[in-house]
């Protein structure tokens, strides 16, 4: 197995997770909060989506399906239209609110793109620098296993959150 073939193994899985996150969840439960201070199932799925395709668009010589397709405007949030969710406080992730359809949309674009980029790449191109001023020095191969591992923890917080939500549907 070539290490791009392992790269779309992973990145292969964060899709699925992400569905299965938010599947039959009610608008209401997607921005639902067990603390105050806590992040959302949609914005955790909003968030995995938008570091995907925000970092894996330079490095493929593409545009961000976030504005090239539309999917700002869809999503219609009241945050600048490159922000990423990096950094956010109670009051951003409170600002990101969509429905399930809006967020695997978005989702399942940024899987295509990302797919097809990493379709192309060779063993080699994983060893070229993308970044200089890391220390030391990131290369192409630690900058899509950072963002794949990103990916899958916001994905398993999700799948939590939504775990903790079908425990209070019992209740």
């Amino acid at each position: 197995m070539r290490a791009g073939e392992v790269l779309q193994d992973g990145f292969g899985r964060v899709l699925p997770l992400l569905r299965a996150a938010v599947d039959g969840l009610s608008d209401e439960e997607l921005v639902h909060r067990p603390d105050p201070a806590a992040n959302t199932v949609a914005w955790l799925v909003w968030h995995a989506a938008r570091v995907q395709d925000a970092q894996v668009a330079p490095l493929a010589g593409t545009q961000e399906v976030w504005t090239s397709a539309g999917w700002a405007e869809r999503f219609g949030l009241d945050l600048p239209a490159d922000d990423t969710g990096y950094g956010h406080g109670p009051e951003e992730v409170g600002r990101v609110h969509a429905p399930a359809d809006l967020l695997v949309g978005y989702a399942e674009e940024v899987a295509r793109a990302t797919a097809a980029y990493l379709e192309r790449l060779e063993d080699d191109d994983l060893d070229v620098v993308v970044d200089e001023d890391g220390d030391p020095p990131v290369t192409l191969g630690v900058r899509l296993v950072s963002v794949l591992g990103d990916d899958l923890e916001h994905a398993g917080q999700a799948a939590y959150l939504r775990g903790l939500l079908e425990r209070a549907r019992e209740a």
